[in-house]
């Protein structure tokens, strides 16, 4: 596999073995893997980007290089290193303010093993009594040439370079948005197509969800219910939609709610319909809003999901229970539709302000 980032992982294995590192390259599971989770790198700042695998490699290295075991040799006496200290690492990183604990645990091994079924060794080695942790060294070491060479700080420099790559991207992406708070008065087409192209199939998971609730906020806000505890009592009052947390939280499946309905919105870019039931079961069958990142109908959106729905439950009053579950589907093209509406009635620079601000939040770029 072959993107624009594999030239700077080349570069640097150049740079630390000289002729040796198209071989090294090419011999090595450990740095395809690592080619593989980097091909956003030299995307926009739109692309998905990947953290927790590899930042689990990241410091799982960073302690065997900073105790210089590459050097020493005596890796397989080291006690290891303890959980909680590489998963305080692991935050520390651009980016991995919100990783939690399952690349480290399994989520690493798992990918690994499926890229790789031929390979026996796997990265991340564990003692769950003791909480301790070690890199798989025999990933590190490639026997080249009659001699032994050591991956380790190659690995900590690429990965170095795929965080710096993406910082800059991300920069790039809050100027951006920042530019069109500015001008989106003025140049509301601009602001729609800016927007428009963060609907696409392929951005980023936190921009979609970032950028869904920013249109559906705006949209939402021009409706009003009247209620009241009496009759005397009834007032006007617009539809308000909150975004429950950070994106990818652990919230039991509600990501956006609204007020004073009480609806729940689930994001979600998977086309994996049981994970569908599963976030229906986290909230005790509570109707859910399901924002979908797909260019598929609604139609044919309802019907994956009641097809998956019978292949799990051969009941039909379970089939019915889950598939009542769901309030609404909203799919990319409504999503699109609603953004023409609101530039229409000039209402681009509320979605362009929602987008801002979350976006700041979501990469720690403050407020």
């Amino acid at each position: 596999m072959e993107h624009d980032f594999t030239a700077t992982i080349k570069h640097i294995l150049s740079a630390h073995f000289g002729s040796d590192s198209d071989s090294l390259y090419s011999r090595s599971d450990l740095l395809q893997y690592i080619n593989f989770k980097t091909a956003s790198a030299s995307r926009d700042s739109k692309a998905r980007a990947s953290f927790g695998n590899l930042f689990a490699i990241y410091v799982l290295i960073e302690d065997y290089v900073n105790q210089n075991f590459d050097d020493l040799g005596t890796y397989s006496d080291y006690e290891g290193a303890q959980f909680s200290t590489l998963f305080d690492r692991q935050r520390e990183l651009p980016f991995g303010a919100k990783l939690q604990n399952h690349p480290l645990n399994h989520r690493l091994n798992q990918e690994f093993q499926r890229r790789f079924p031929q390979q026996e060794f796997l990265p991340v080695i564990r003692d769950t009594e003791t909480h301790r942790y070690w890199f798989n060294e025999r990933l590190l070491i490639i026997d080249h040439n009659h001699t032994q060479v050591n991956l380790c700080r190659a690995v900590i420099d690429i990965i170095d370079a795929y965080i710096e790559a993406k910082q800059g991207a991300f920069n790039s992406f809050i100027e951006d948005v920042t530019h069109l708070q500015s001008v989106s008065l003025e140049n509301p087409a601009q602001a729609f197509l800016f927007i428009y192209e963060l609907l696409r199939p392929n951005v980023d998971a936190r921009i979609f969800e970032i950028v869904s609730y920013a249109i559906l906020k705006a949209h939402y806000h021009e409706q009003s219910i009247y209620w009241g505890w009496t009759v005397e009592s009834i007032e006007r009052e617009s539809l308000n939609l909150f975004k429950t947390g950070r994106t990818n939280a652990n919230d039991g499946g509600i990501d956006f709610v609204m007020k004073p309905l009480g609806r729940f919105f689930q994001v979600t870019e998977t086309t994996n319909f049981s994970k569908y039931f599963l976030d229906i079961d986290k909230v005790l069958h509570y109707p859910v809003t399901f924002v979908i990142k797909s260019d598929l109908s609604i139609d044919q959106l309802n019907a994956a999901i009641q097809k998956k729905a019978e292949e799990l439950y051969p009941v039909s009053s379970i089939v019915a229970k889950y598939m009542s579950s769901i309030e609404e589907v909203i799919n990319i093209p409504q999503l699109v539709d609603i953004l023409t509406s609101l530039s229409e009635s000039g209402q681009m620079r509320q979605v362009v302000d929602e987008v801002l601000v979350h976006s700041k939040v979501e990469f720690n770029f403050g407020v």
